[in-house]
Parts: C-alpha cells; sequence; structure tokens
C-alpha cells in the first residue's frame, strides 16, 4: 500500500513538473510572438520612411531598447525581418482601408468608401511615413525575390479589389461600361501621386483624388 502511494506520489509530482514546464514554455511562446508583433510593427514605421532597406537589426535594437541577439533569435535573417514588416504593414492596412468599406454595397458605393479610407490611411497616416507600399515597392521592384512577391501580391490584390467594385458598379448600371482594370490602374495612380503630395504638405490632393474618382463613378446617363 505504501509502495503504490509512493508510486503515484511521484507520478503526481512528475506530472505537476511537466505541467510548470509547458506553463513556462507557452508563456515563453507568447511573449516571444508579442516581441515579434512589436518589432515588426515598429519596422513598419521605419520601412515606411526610408523603405524595407531602411530596415536593420540594429537600428530595431536600439529604437526598441532590445538586444540585437534577442530580435536576431526571432527572426534569424534580415529577409525574414522584411517579410515580417510587410505582413504587418498588409494586415493593418487591411483593418484600417479594406474591412471597414465592406459595410458599404458592393459597386460605387463600396468604391467610394475605399478610397475615403485610402485617404484616411495617408492624410492621419497610419504609418509614420505615409503609405508603406509607395515607399518600399520601388526598391524591390526589380530585385527577384520572397519580398518582391510579398510586395507584389499586396499590390495585385488590391488593383483587383479597385477593379470588382468598378465591374460591380458597372454590371449594376451605376456606371457606364469602362475597362474597370485599366480604371483601377489609374486610380492607384492618383492614390499614390496623392500620398506623395501630402508628405510635401500639398493638402490640395485630397479633394483632387476624389473629383478623379467622381469621373470614373460618374451615372452612365451623364457620360
Amino acid at each position: 500500500m505504501n509502495e503504490r502511494a509512493e508510486s503515484q506520489g511521484r507520478q503526481t509530482a512528475e506530472s505537476s513538473a511537466e505541467e510548470a514546464g509547458a506553463t513556462v514554455e507557452d508563456q515563453r511562446l507568447v511573449r516571444g510572438a508579442r516581441t515579434r508583433r512589436r518589432i515588426a510593427r515598429h519596422g513598419v514605421d521605419v520601412a515606411s520612411l526610408e523603405g524595407l532597406n531602411g530596415l536593420s537589426i540594429g537600428r530595431l535594437a536600439t529604437d526598441l531598447g532590445l538586444s540585437k541577439s534577442g530580435i536576431q533569435t526571432l527572426f534569424r535573417t534580415k529577409e525574414n525581418l522584411q517579410l515580417a514588416v510587410a505582413e504587418s504593414a498588409r494586415e493593418e492596412f487591411t483593418e484600417a482601408v479594406v474591412r471597414p468599406a465592406r459595410t458599404a454595397p458592393p459597386g460605387s458605393a463600396r468604391l467610394r468608401a475605399l478610397t475615403e479610407h485610402w485617404i484616411s490611411y495617408v492624410e492621419a497616416p497610419l504609418f509614420a511615413g505615409g503609405c508603406f507600399w509607395a515607399a518600399s515597392l520601388p526598391d524591390f521592384d526589380s530585385r527577384p525575390g520572397e519580398v518582391r512577391d510579398a510586395l507584389l501580391l499586396h499590390r495585385r490584390t488590391w488593383l483587383a479589389l479597385l477593379a470588382g467594385e468598378l465591374r460591380n458598379a458597372v454590371d449594376a448600371g451605376e456606371i457606364a461600361r469602362l475597362d474597370v482594370d485599366l480604371a483601377a490602374f489609374q486610380i492607384d495612380a492618383v492614390l499614390n501621386a496623392a500620398n506623395t503630395a501630402l508628405r510635401l504638405g500639398e493638402d490640395d490632393a485630397v479633394p483632387m483624388v476624389r473629383r478623379v474618382v467622381d469621373g470614373f463613378l460618374a451615372p452612365a446617363a451623364s457620360r
């Protein structure tokens, strides 16, 4: 009886130790994930000002009061860091621009909502330097690799979203037939021009963007 009790006691103690070890490990993983998100989010601000090539582990460590070795452990390579930063930017952009626009009806209303939320995204900048992609794409447009692929995927997704809502507007008879891919390209170009203008203090860029969008969304009878 005593041997059985002792055995059960040992098993209970071992189980408790394993659970405690697992809890400690879980806490470390949670802390690591939180720190990784914090670093990536700060990296978005830096990249929006200086491009993704402006990122360095040393710079982020200094800015955030972290050790270089700690950041190195979390990301391993600069490319992994850049990819994490691009993903953080995509997630924040989706939450600030794309998701709120989904409450508007498809077509003209949703396209207007997308452009209005995009204007807010750069007018009271979500990221320190304005549009993250406007700052980062020029560094990678001629450099094949995973970072370029990630940036390009975001751009193509955004253009497809604009084109899709223009197509919805055409199909619903809200606007005249047009080349939706060309119109999406033009709207995106105007938005990027507005980002640069706003960074230079040219506040009249916003009403010009709205006039351009209004031109594409004019009712079919008035075109």
